[in-house]
């Protein structure tokens, strides 16, 4: 580990700090979510699309048959902000020997389901006959689902739950280890039936808590992330309506991180509003929640704002920007700003605003930024909710 870091900083002392750009790779996507490429197929791309189908982009060109299409039990998010749909998509590490993918997904009938699909004898195509439905949670209200699940560098499955919705986390699932809500979870996919709790999770011996709880107080984490050179983890949490945040644990302390939500939005109190139990791990990294979430929902430009919701992404370990080492991009759905800082000891330091510099579309109309993803070789990917998939890339 300390060999490829020396690397990377031999790299970045040689390349200095990269001007950005993003090229376009596909669109004509409806409502994308969120992009990802299964271990060992460098050919293809997946592409999830909020109602219940999942599209390839194979050797740079958008594939018109799907991948998989589970519309027949997937709630369709008709009304703008619809929060529910298809929301998560893992392969397994050894995907190229089981054919494992694994998805999250709201059902007609408001329910949460994690499911493992096996892939059919045509290798373009899930059998979506073949689900095993490993999760299923009844979602109290319509929003903060949380959705966005990934396979640690420990090979287990890690998985967002939001905190059940409504505005204010009424029910306090947050703060409170005997719901999952609120969460990220971990699970050994390889063991048990339907899965096995991970010995090492940090809540296994306490009373009454759910013991696949790995990180709690936790509002609604849209997309979190592992650095694929340290092992870090950075989760972008969605606010409530003043502050948006992005968290941070350490791989050498993981595990029983408590955000504090409710209790605390970013650095603030929040219930109550004031003199709180300053609970928790706080953020490394905040911004005011400045938007006007209506506006945005009909289509309209909010200029000179942060944002009203952040869409977490990744650290870049790509090797065709070198000076972008250890650079974590993230950005918010409402503004279409994206941002990089590097983190240093638990801080968050060389904040950056990159919007204009990466420039995605021209500029010609705001980007919803629904995800970013990371390939094989850990070039990223930057989702708009508008259909357009966009590569990284440094300009010319």
């Amino acid at each position: 580990m300390k060999f490829i870091s020396l690397i990377l900083f031999i790299q970045f002392l040689i390349a200095g700090e990269p001007n950005l750009s993003s090229i376009k790779i596909a669109d004509g996507f409806s409502k994308p979510v969120y992009i990802c490429q299964p271990p060992g197929d460098n050919n293809r791309l997946f592409v999830l699309e909020q109602k219940g189908v999942v599209k390839m982009i194979k050797n740079g060109e958008k594939i018109r048959k799907p991948f998989a299409d589970i519309r027949d039990r997937v709630h369709n998010p008709v009304m703008p902000g619809d929060e529910r749909g298809l929301l998560g998509l893992a392969f397994h590490p050894n995907y190229q020997s089981n054919g494992f993918a694994y998805i999250n997904y709201i059902d007609e009938d408001d329910y949460t389901i994690i499911s493992r699909f096996s892939i059919s004898k045509n290798p373009d195509k899930l059998d979506v006959d073949s689900e095993k439905v490993l999760i299923k949670l009844k979602q109290p209200f319509s929003n903060h689902n949380g959705g966005h699940m990934v396979f640690g560098p420990d090979g287990y499955l890690y998985i967002s739950v939001g905190d059940g919705g409504k505005f204010g986390d009424p029910y306090n699932n947050a703060q409170n280890l005997e719901t999952v809500f609120g969460s990220i979870l971990r699970i050994d996919v390889d063991n048990g039936d339907p899965y096995a709790i991970p010995q090492e999770n940090p809540f296994l011996k306490r009373e009454n808590a759910k013991m696949e709880i790995w990180l709690y107080g936790l509002r609604n984490v849209w997309q979190f992330s592992f650095d694929r050179v340290t092992g870090d983890i950075y989760l972008g949490d969605v606010g409530q309506d003043m502050w948006e945040e992005i968290n941070f644990v350490s791989s050498q302390n993981a595990g029983g991180q408590n955000f504090g939500w409710r209790i605390m939005e970013g650095n603030h109190c929040y219930n109550p509003k004031e003199d709180c139990d300053q609970t928790g791990v706080m953020p490394i990294f905040e911004y005011p929640n400045d938007a006007n979430y209506m506006k945005v929902l009909t289509g309209m430009d909010e200029p000179n704002v942060d944002g009203c919701s952040v869409t977490g992404g990744y650290v870049y370990r790509g090797s065709a920007i070198p000076g972008l080492q250890g650079t974590y991009f993230f950005a918010d759905y409402c503004s279409g700003n994206i941002w990089t800082i590097k983190e240093n000891n638990g801080k968050a330091t060389k904040f950056q605003n990159r919007t204009e510099e990466i420039n995605l579309g021209g500029g010609d109309f705001t980007n919803y930024i629904s995800s970013f993803g990371e390939d094989n070789d850990g070039e990223l990917y930057i989702v708009d909710y508008n259909g357009i998939i966009f590569k990284l890339t440094a300009s010319d």
